[in-house]
């Protein structure tokens, strides 16, 4: 009951205020450590350049609308007035009549309405592939983010992996100084070793600090690319385990290139392409608009203040046709413009289907080596685990020099870097086969 009773009160709040809980979608997950696919769903909600492609979205939806407003109604007014110094006369017969009242003014309304109109045409059209270019750019924003997140997180794990083999051979070592200074210390040795010991040690706790440095400016990194509160602290979890199951990918898919978001792009670019070929082939239709107006005309020859006693009204409705006749060759000239960009974008195409070609052979090249070096470094690390055991245990027994030691020392932490190197490489390698296919998922 005590604990249902300190419940009720946020219950209550709940209740009442339920957009308190709506407000919090946005802030920074409050949890121990973020996971890969949480750093990755919140980088395709917060990254920069996300929000930029969203923002350009929006920007380019509202282009295309004032493209075809041109559809619609246009309704205008306009006001003048002028007052004549020196109205115009002219003599009929033996008369002089003056053509002009000394003020005039007028209030003009007008509604012009596009039926037929080449540009609108193609704006029209051109539409549906505008609005699908700027969903394939959003699309190769995430995918983009999806790959640098996630090569930044596994290189701030495979830094922090070196970190703690460091500090386990910092333990290490300094218990192996303080040995060799007893023994020298007792006559059993001489001061090279624990000298030997103490050139290690400075060395190991240089490679810790800059481990220490190194890591703050990668997890600054992550930050950015996910769009995460520089304030913040930025705890990541993982699981070696699991990471060392998932390196496995099947190599015996073949990419299919329309997988792939750049060439996607590029036929969508192809298709306005046509869309602008045809709209200068058609460029000799005429415009065609209907309008109707409305015109309030006011005149007075003498007094100013009599000047909108009496209004003379006129209304005209009609259709204006403009046809082009005669442009100076410009429109084949244009349509011959637009033919050479269509097969410049051919060219285009075909050099990123073998680029794309390219990167998928040395993708999975890569990949392939990558395993084949994590593999063997998986059998070496256990090598060199034993023989450094058994190297340290002649050392204890008098039957190795301390020289035998630190080589064997030396050895064992080069090859537990280079594990981890290989994994982090491995990892990285298979995010680029996997983009390289264009199987990146950027679906949360």
């Amino acid at each position: 009951m005590k604990f249902i009773n300190r419940l009720r009160p946020l219950l209550v709040a709940c209740l009442l205020f339920p957009t308190i809980l709506l407000a919090q979608g946005n802030t920074v997950p409050a949890t121990g450590g973020l996971t890969l696919e949480q750093c990755v769903d919140y980088a395709l909600e917060n990254r920069a350049a996300v929000e930029q492609a969203l923002l350009d979205e929006q920007i380019g939806n509202r282009q295309i609308r004032a493209n075809l407003s041109g559809w619609y109604p246009e309704i205008n007014a306009s006001f003048g007035g002028s007052y004549n110094i020196k109205p115009q006369q002219f003599p009929v017969g033996d008369q002089i009549v003056t053509s002009a009242q000394r003020y005039s003014s007028n209030l003009l309304f007008e509604a012009n309405q596009n039926l037929f109109n080449n540009d609108l045409l193609l704006a029209s059209k051109a539409a549906r592939f505008s609005r699908l270019q700027l969903e394939q750019q959003i699309t190769n924003t995430k995918i983009n983010t999806v790959v640098e997140v996630s090569k930044a997180f596994y290189d701030i794990l495979l830094t922090q992996e070196q970190h703690r083999i460091l500090l386990v051979n910092l333990e290490r070592q300094e218990k192996q100084y303080n040995d060799a200074r007893s023994r020298y210390e007792v006559g059993l040795v001489d001061k090279t070793d624990y000298q030997r010991a103490a050139i290690t040690l400075a060395n190991i706790r240089s490679d810790i600090k800059r481990a220490q440095e190194g890591l703050k400016a990668k997890v600054a990194y992550l930050k950015q690319l996910m769009g995460y509160p520089i304030e913040n602290n930025l705890e990541l979890a993982y699981d070696y385990t699991q990471m060392e199951q998932a390196v496995l990918v099947d190599t015996s898919e073949v990419v299919e290139f329309a997988n792939r978001i750049e060439l996607q792009q590029l036929q969508t670019q192809r298709q306005l392409l046509e869309l602008n070929t045809a709209y200068n082939k058609w460029s000799f239709l005429p415009t065609v608009s209907a309008y109707i107006n409305y015109n309030a005309q006011y005149f007075s020859s003498t007094d100013l203040a009599d000047l909108y006693n009496t209004a003379f009204p006129t209304s005209v409705v009609g259709l204006r046709v403009s046809l082009p006749i005669f442009q100076g060759l410009r429109r084949f000239q244009n349509i011959r413009i637009a033919q050479l960009q269509e097969e410049r974008l051919d060219v285009q195409i075909e050099d990123t289907r073998k680029a794309i070609n390219t990167e998928y052979q040395a993708a999975l090249a890569n990949y392939k080596a990558d395993l084949t070096d994590w593999r063997t470094l998986q059998s070496n690390l256990e090598l060199a685990q034993e023989v450094y055991d058994i190297i340290k245990l002649q050392y204890d027994e008098g039957v190795k020099a301390y020289v035998d030691l630190v080589v064997a020392e030396s050895e064992l932490r080069a090859t537990q870097i280079n594990y981890y190197n290989a994994l982090y490489n491995l990892m990285a390698s298979k995010l680029d086969y996997q983009r390289a296919l264009g199987n990146i998922n950027i679906n949360p």
